[in-house]
C-alpha cells in the first residue's frame, strides 16, 4: 500500500484511489496537478486524513473556473492551464546569504518555506507563542487545530482551496493564547526557487480571547524568469477581543502564478487589521473573505495592487456583517500600467438584523497608459435597516493640474509624474506596521514607478 491519505476512518488505499481516478479523470489539468499528491505521508490523526480525503473528493467534483464564471468573468487563467507544475519533491540547499535580503530584523519568530517544503534551517521562534511547522502541530496540537482547520476557507466550492487542502502537510501554525500579547511580528517567508515547482503553502493562525498578534505572509522569488505556481490559503480565527495585524506581501516574479484564499472569522470584539501588496506574479489572484461573527467586531482592509507590461492582479473581497454594531472600512488602490489588467471586486454584506452597522468601502484606481485597463466593483448587499454604509470607485489618470503645480517648481514632467504616482500608492503602504518591510516596499514602489 502507498503512503496516502487515510480515508473516512478506515486505512484503506482504495477509498483514496477512487477519490483520485475520479478527480483526474474529469480534468486533465487537475490531474497534472494532483501527480504529486499520493506522495504525501499518511498523519497520526484520523480527521486531518479525513479533511484532505474530502479535498480530494471536491477536486474530482470541481472544474478550473473560466470566464464564464460569473466571479472569474475578468479574469482569465487559461494560461495556467497551459503549463505543467509539480510539488517540489526536496528543497534546494540555500545559504543563509541567499535570504539575506528578504529578513526582517523585527521578526520575533521565522517560519520559512522553500518551494512549499519547511525550512527548520531559516526558521526559528523567540515569540513565546506556538509558532511551529503545521507538519508537527496537528499532532501537538490536534484539539485545537481540529475545529478551525478547513473550516473556515471553504473548499467544497473552490478548486483552489481544495487542491491546497488535498496537499495539507507543511504549513504554519501560529496559537497565541489568551491574554497574550506578542509585540514582535511573526514573518512567514515563502520562497520560490523552482522552474514548473508547484507549492501550496497553507496557514492558520488561533488568538485566543484578548490576545494580540501581528502576522506578515511574505511570497518572494530567487529567479527572475521561472514560471511556477502558489496557491496558498490561509485561516485566521479571532475570539473575544483579539487583535491581528495582519501583513501580505505578493512579490512574485513576472512569470509566476499565484491564487490566494483567506478567511478570517472574529468574534466579539475582536479587531483584524489587513494590508495586501501585490506587486508581482503573470496572474494572480487573492480572495479575501473577512466574517464579523459576533456582535462589536471590527476590521480594516487597505489594499495596494501595482503591476505593469501585461500582468493582471485580481482580488476579491467579502465582509460580512452576521451580528450587530460591526465596524469595517476598506480602502483598495490599483495603479495600472503598461498593458496590465487589474480586477477588484468588494462585496459588503449585511444579514438581516445586524443592525448598527457602519461600513465604508472606496475603490481608487490610476492607469498609466492608455493600455491599461481596471474593472472595479464594489458591492453592498444590505438586509439591515439601521445601517450607515456607503462605497465608491474612481478610475482615471493623474491630474494635469497636479503635474503642472510640481514642473512649475522646477520638476521634469516624469519627475512630476512618478513622484504623484509614488504618492498615490505609498498611502498604503504606509500603514505596514513593520518598519523595515514598509521601507522597502516603499524602495520597490519607488524604483517600479521611475520605470
Amino acid at each position: 500500500m502507498p503512503p496516502g491519505i487515510v480515508g473516512k476512518g478506515l486505512p484503506t488505499y482504495f477509498s483514496w484511489q477512487h477519490a483520485y481516478m475520479s478527480a483526474v479523470t474529469s480534468n486533465s489539468y487537475l490531474e497534472s496537478l494532483l501527480q504529486g499528491q499520493p506522495h504525501l505521508p499518511a498523519a497520526p490523526l484520523a480527521w486531518f486524513n479525513e479533511l484532505r480525503a474530502d479535498a480530494v473528493d471536491r477536486v474530482g467534483a470541481l472544474t478550473v473556473p473560466t470566464t464564464r464564471d460569473e466571479e472569474w468573468r475578468f479574469t482569465d487563467i487559461s494560461p495556467l492551464t497551459k503549463l505543467s507544475f509539480h510539488p517540489a519533491r526536496n528543497a534546494p540547499q540555500l545559504d543563509a546569504a541567499t535570504i539575506d535580503g528578504f529578513v526582517l530584523p523585527e521578526a520575533g519568530a521565522r517560519l520559512t518555506f522553500i518551494d512549499g517544503v519547511y525550512a527548520p534551517q531559516f526558521s526559528f521562534n523567540n515569540a513565546g507563542v506556538v509558532v511551529e511547522n503545521l507538519a508537527v502541530g496537528v499532532t501537538r496540537h490536534g484539539a485545537q487545530i481540529e475545529p478551525h482547520l478547513g473550516r473556515h476557507a471553504e473548499f467544497r466550492g473552490d478548486v483552489f482551496a481544495a487542491l491546497n487542502t488535498a496537499f495539507l502537510h507543511d504549513g504554519a501554525l501560529i496559537i497565541v493564547p489568551r491574554d497574550a500579547s506578542v509585540t514582535a511580528p511573526v514573518h512567514l517567508l515563502f520562497i520560490a526557487t523552482q522552474q514548473e515547482a508547484a507549492s501550496y503553502p497553507r496557514c492558520l493562525v488561533v488568538a485566543e480571547s484578548g490576545s494580540a498578534v501581528t502576522v506578515v505572509e511574505d511570497f518572494v522569488a530567487l529567479q527572475p524568469d521561472a514560471a511556477y505556481f502558489t496557491n496558498a490559503v490561509s485561516e485566521i480565527v479571532l475570539a473575544d477581543n483579539a487583535h491581528l495585524n495582519h501583513v501580505r506581501v505578493q512579490r512574485d516574479n513576472g512569470a509566476a502564478f499565484h491564487i490566494a484564499n483567506c478567511a478570517v472569522s472574529l468574534a466579539r470584539a475582536s479587531r483584524y487589521r489587513s494590508v495586501s501588496v501585490a506587486l508581482g506574479a503573470r496572474i494572480s489572484r487573492y480572495h479575501l473573505n473577512v466574517l464579523q461573527a459576533a456582535e462589536s467586531a471590527e476590521c480594516t482592509i487597505d489594499g495596494l495592487a501595482l503591476i505593469a507590461d501585461r500582468q493582471l492582479a485580481d482580488t476579491h473581497t467579502c465582509i460580512d456583517h452576521a451580528q450587530p454594531h460591526g465596524t469595517s472600512r476598506q480602502l483598495h488602490k490599483c495603479i495600472v500600467g503598461g498593458a496590465a489588467h487589474a480586477v477588484f471586486n468588494g462585496k459588503i454584506m449585511v444579514r438581516p438584523g445586524a443592525q448598527l452597522t457602519d461600513s465604508s468601502q472606496s475603490s481608487r484606481n490610476l492607469l498609466l497608459t492608455g493600455k491599461a485597463r481596471v474593472d472595479t466593483k464594489p458591492q453592498l448587499e444590505i438586509f439591515a435597516d439601521d445601517v450607515k454604509c456607503a462605497h465608491g470607485a474612481t478610475v482615471g489618470q493623474l491630474e494635469a493640474e497636479e503635474v503642472f503645480y510640481l514642473k512649475s517648481r522646477g520638476l521634469t514632467e516624469a519627475a512630476a509624474r512618478n513622484l504623484l504616482t509614488y504618492a498615490f500608492g505609498a498611502e498604503i503602504i504606509a500603514r505596514i506596521p513593520v518598519a523595515s518591510l514598509k521601507h522597502c516596499l516603499e524602495q520597490t514602489v519607488l524604483a517600479q514607478t521611475n520605470r
